[in-house]
């Protein structure tokens, strides 16, 4: 596994990467009371997403995820929650069926190296 910090391992299955895409997300509250809010992703990989929202949502909770580009929804199960200094809530999701490609893109693998590009050398005048 590769050090995310010095302290704590990464965990993910694969590398996030910084993405925003244009997001709905469909719920129930706590009172029955369906939602749906418009959010944006703040980082994706192959199996999720973190996103803000403003609704209140549980741990384990199942929310429907619909990528605005695409119009292509999933299922999702709420994975973590916590608030940033600003008071705003942000939420990660892990997809039910991760074998789908929902964000249309390929991840890098875990422990990948970035690829080195070649500089050439100077030319003198």
């Amino acid at each position: 596994m590769s050090l995310l910090h010095f302290r704590c391992k990464e965990r993910r299955r694969t590398l996030r990467v910084a993405l925003t895409v244009p997001l709905t997300v469909h719920g129930k509250a706590d009172s029955g009371e369906k939602f749906s809010a418009q959010t944006v992703s703040q980082s994706v990989n192959r199996h999720g997403a973190l996103f803000q929202l403003e609704e209140i949502v549980k741990m384990g909770q199942t929310v429907v995820l619909m990528n605005d580009h695409t119009s292509q929804s999933t299922e999702c199960r709420v994975v973590s929650i916590h608030r940033a200094r600003d008071g705003k809530q942000y939420v990660g999701v892990e997809f039910n069926s991760p074998e789908m490609n929902f964000w249309h893109m390929q991840f890098p693998t875990p422990g990948a190296k970035p690829l080195r590009r070649i500089v050439p050398n100077k030319v003198s005048a």
